[in-house]
Formats: C-alpha cells, structure tokens, sequence
C-alpha cells in the first residue's frame, strides 16, 4: 500500500517528463493514486507525455481563465473518478514584457494576465473542483520564494506573493470543510516554463553557490515527493504552509 492508496487527484501543469507536475503524477500513481490530467494550450502534448506514466490516464483541457472551462470540470472529473481526494496547481504564466529586467515598464495588462493565470487561479481552480471533495481533501500549489526580488523574474514574484497569500486565505475559508491548501516552494528546475524566465541560469547558480543540500535543476522528484506527502493523510491538520524543498537556500543568509 502507498500513502496515496485509494486517492482521487488531479495535476495540472504536465508538458514534458522534466516537470514537477510530472513526477507529482507518476509518484502518485505508483503510491496508489487514481490521478486525471488537466491541460492547456496544448492537450495532445500532454497526452503524448502522459503515455510514460505508469498507468493510462485520462486528459482534460482546461484553461484557468476560461469560466466556461472551470465551470464544467467537476461533471468531467466526476465521470472519470466519482469525486477528488486531492488537488495538484503547477500553472504559471507571464507575458515575455513582465520578465527579463522590464519590471519598471511592464503594462498592466500584462501584470493582470500574471496575477490571473498565476495566483487567481488557484482560488478558481479550487472552487471549481469543491464540490468533488465531499469528504474534504488537499490542494497543494507550486510556488517560487516570493520573499525577495530575483534577478530577471520580475513580475513572477508579485504572482507568486499573490499566489502565496491565496493559499492562506484559501486554507482560512476552507478548513470548516476539511480542505487543507498548501504550497511547495521547490528551488529552479529545469522546465519548459522555468527555461521560458530570461536569466534563469542566474538563478540555478545561485543554488550551486549556496544551497547547503545539493541541488539538482534536473531532478525535479524531490520537490514532487513534498507534493506527494502533502496530498497525504501524514499532514491532516497542517494548512497555510509553505513547505520549501530548495535544499535549504530559503535559511542561508548572503
């Protein structure tokens, strides 16, 4: 038996075998988890990569932004699984002005598209997937230290301030349920979104220069494993956490 044994979840955010999101989903299902995918832009990318799960899985799209979108997913979900044990946010999004240096320039528009995508969309994806959690669940998110300006990140750290407060109050209105929501603050990996932020290899040596733990940009299974175990039942009354699995970075000062 896994830790995860007769869990229902759902991860959003698969695009390539070396994300987060997907070693949340194959993690998952090798802990005993039924798991179902959501996608956007492109479905049939991840239903290329999900192939290399372990067991088949079904794909849904889904854009965050789309009410018609979040306003069917739990009928989909509930014809798929029957309800949710758990919730997987691994999205994330600014437009190419809001990174790179072009903080001070950035448009509103493009700041707005962030917070949405970004933060908002955690609140909007929980809320769509409630009602499949009768029996109350964990949703976990993704989140990138939001405590200090990084070099090029620019307008992803406000997101994620955003984002990371979200998860606050979103465990403040949803414990009478017995919903948990928690982030993993996890260190740089080497997605297709991480390599999408101009000057991320600034950032990976950061981690090489000061991580007390090794750190690894290409493994992203550790910080996978922190999502697993807050999806689990060995968490029951922890809410409004950020658990960091950076190799310790976060405690190290200059």
């Amino acid at each position: 038996m896994g830790i995860l044994d007769g869990k229902r979840i759902l991860v959003t955010g698969v695009l390539l075998e070396s994300s987060i999101a997907y070693q949340v989903a194959k993690l998952a299902q090798e802990e005993g988890a039924e798991i179902i995918l959501t996608a956007f832009p492109r479905p049939t990318l991840t239903e290329r990569v999900a192939k290399n799960l372990p067991k088949p899985v079904k794909v849904l799209e889904l854009d965050v932004t789309n009410v018609e979108h979040l306003d069917s997913l739990a009928e989909k979900v509930r014809a798929e699984l029957g309800g949710l044990d758990g919730v997987v946010h691994s999205i994330g999004y600014a437009p190419p002005d809001a990174l790179g240096g072009s903080f001070l320039d950035t448009p509103w528009e493009s700041v707005a598209t962030a917070v949405h995508v970004s933060a908002y969309s955690l609140k909007a994806l929980t809320m769509a997937c409630l009602p499949l959690m009768e029996r109350g669940g964990s949703v976990v998110g993704l989140t990138f230290d939001a405590t200090v300006a990084w070099p090029k990140y620019d307008w992803m750290g406000p997101a994620k301030a955003a984002m990371e407060a979200t998860s606050r109050y979103l465990a403040r209105y949803l414990g009478e349920r017995n919903v948990r929501c928690n982030l993993v603050s996890a260190g740089p990996i080497g997605s297709m979104a991480a390599k999408s932020i101009p000057g991320f290899e600034l950032l990976a040596d950061t981690w090489n220069d000061r991580a007390p733990l090794a750190w690894d940009v290409a493994d992203p299974e550790p910080a996978a494993r922190g999502v697993i175990a807050l999806l689990s039942d060995w968490f029951p009354k922890t809410t409004g956490e950020i658990v960091h699995v950076d190799g310790g970075l976060h405690a190290i000062g200059a």
